[in-house]
């Protein structure tokens, strides 16, 4: 006989939930919906790190080893 384990939550799911999760700063502000908040602030980071900005001078932009001191 197996043993029942427990399935572990969707890893995207369980993210939105701890996301949803308000910091001080975002509950002293408020929120209607935290939970509509943490999807669109995953779904913009997710945005941001499939299409990095192209343009190297803003601060996203990635250095290489031989551009540092």
């Amino acid at each position: 006989m197996r043993p029942v384990t427990r399935q572990d939550p969707d890893p995207q799911e369980r993210h939105l939930e701890e996301r949803a999760e308000l910091l001080p700063e975002e509950r002293s502000a408020g929120s209607v919906d935290p939970r509509a908040q943490a999807a669109a602030v995953l779904e913009e980071s997710q945005d941001r790190t499939e299409h990095p900005d192209p343009d190297e001078s803003t601060q996203s932009g990635r250095r290489r080893s031989e551009d540092t001191a």
